[in-house]
């Protein structure tokens, strides 16, 4: 039983921590956006932040399989990142065609999905750990 709990625990932190640092790229995407209108190394900081970001969209997806399957968590959070990597998708597409009137604000939504999520995963407690009052 304890491990178990052990195993919960530990996906359920690779899950938290997979969406910070999700959270944490696509908020360094909007900074590289800034730097690549006021510089001449933005575009290569965006480009590089670009596919840090797919990275960690497809790393959500990998860490919400692992917390239900192996780790007998909730089946929620694969929809979830699953629309995170079909959104990080449209966001690449766009932002390779040059689309701002489509990639600006898919980029704001993508983040206040994800900070979302980040605050939904850290006021939940994972299963197997809930407190017991006497």
């Amino acid at each position: 039983m304890a491990t178990d709990t052990t195993a919960a625990s530990r996906t359920h932190t690779f899950l938290r921590v997979s969406i910070a640092l999700q959270t944490l790229t696509l908020f360094l995407q909007a900074v590289s956006a800034g730097l690549l209108l006021s510089t001449s190394y933005g575009e290569l900081l965006h480009a590089v932040g670009a596919r840090v970001m797919y990275g960690a969209s497809m790393l959500y997806v990998l860490a919400a399989i692992l917390a239900w399957r192996p780790g007998g968590g909730s089946l929620r959070p694969i929809p979830h990142a699953s629309v995170f990597l079909v959104l990080a998708s449209g966001q690449v597409v766009s932002g390779i065609a040059h689309m701002p009137s489509f990639h600006v604000p898919l980029g704001v939504l993508m983040f206040g999905l994800s900070v979302l999520a980040l605050g939904r995963m850290t006021t939940t407690r994972p299963a197997g750990r809930a407190s017991f009052r006497a």
